[in-house]
């Protein structure tokens, strides 16, 4: 019961964030949102969980099939569900670049054919369409191959937040491919190793298991480091970095989501040094619990991120 509760809790703030989220951090900076915002926000959430459930499962899944003598009994898998809801929040995106990046309010609005002729409606499509076979793929009997259409995602969604007119687009799509595909490992690498640990119920294995994932999470938070330092900088100047942090909107939602990431690197230290001093991962798995909720949100900021408007010129 308290579980549910917990879990009907953090799916409403995962609503509410994307949702509110465009006016409370445009409050007094003299900007303004792209219309429909909150919406537009709230599906590049939908899309960046989708993505890293999926991708998760298979990174840990690996881990997991790595260890010797483990048991065969595994989690049943979230992917089929999570690329299905994928395949919609793009759909639902695609819809919105075939309006011209304005909210339809009638099917008659929407240019599905305009898609093909524009580099967003191209990428839009390319989203939808890897997200399905990435559903058809964990319902076959070689769930492994829907690692290809989940890398065409992250791929799409790199190519999308920087266009051809921006200084040095390659450099900027290369270091958010990186950062996109290291966040969706670690947030969706968690909460599969979370689910293996309680169908082995703890032991020897599920410590191996939940140590080989904290080395690898600490390479990952390393590389997400780097990368999201970089790409900052590369959008705001190192002399203004510091007060475009409270005066954009750009800035105070990078500002929450770096002041996440650091109670998510607490808590997975604290997970840490409970493994090693117990050495029984089930003591290990209340903060653990709790590092799967604040990724959750870091998941959330991240789509409101995308909504919300560049606050200087690229560099």
């Amino acid at each position: 019961m308290r579980r549910g509760v917990a879990m009907l809790a953090l799916a409403l703030l995962a609503v509410l964030v994307p949702l509110l989220g465009p006016g409370a951090a445009l409050h007094g900076t003299g900007e303004a949102a792209a219309p429909g915002a909150g919406g537009t926000a709230l599906l590049r959430g939908v899309l960046f969980a989708a993505l890293s459930v999926s991708l998760g499962e298979l990174f840990a899944g690996r881990l997991a099939a790595g260890l010797p003598g483990v048991p065969g009994e595994r989690p049943c898998s979230w992917a089929p569900l999570a690329n299905a809801a994928g395949c919609l929040a793009a759909l639902a995106l695609a819809s919105v670049v075939a309006t011209g990046n304005l909210v339809p309010r009638d099917l008659g609005q929407i240019d599905l054919g305009g898609l093909y002729a524009s580099r967003d409606g191209r990428l839009a499509l390319l989203e939808v369409n890897a997200f399905l076979l990435a559903a058809l793929c964990a319902r076959s009997y070689r769930p492994g191959l829907q690692l290809w259409p989940l890398t065409a995602v992250s791929l799409a969604e790199a190519l999308r937040a920087h266009p051809s007119a921006e200084h040095g687009p390659l450099t900027g799509s290369l270091l958010t491919l990186t950062h996109l595909t290291c966040a969706a490992l670690w947030a969706g690498g968690l909460p599969y190793t979370l689910r293996t640990l309680r169908v082995w119920q703890g032991g020897t294995e599920g410590a191996a298991l939940l140590g080989r994932y904290a080395r690898v999470a600490a390479v990952l938070l390393a590389v997400l480091t780097a990368t999201g330092v970089w790409s900052t900088l590369r959008r705001m100047p190192p002399g203004t970095v510091l007060d475009q942090l409270t005066t954009t909107a750009y800035g105070r939602t990078l500002l929450a989501k770096v002041l996440l990431v650091a109670a998510v690197a607490v808590l997975a230290l604290w997970a840490r040094v409970r493994l090693g001093r117990s050495g029984d991962p089930l003591a290990a798995a209340a903060p653990a619990r709790a590092e799967v909720a604040v990724l959750g949100a870091v998941v959330a900021v991240s789509g409101l991120l995308t909504a919300l408007p560049l606050p200087i010129r690229w560099s």
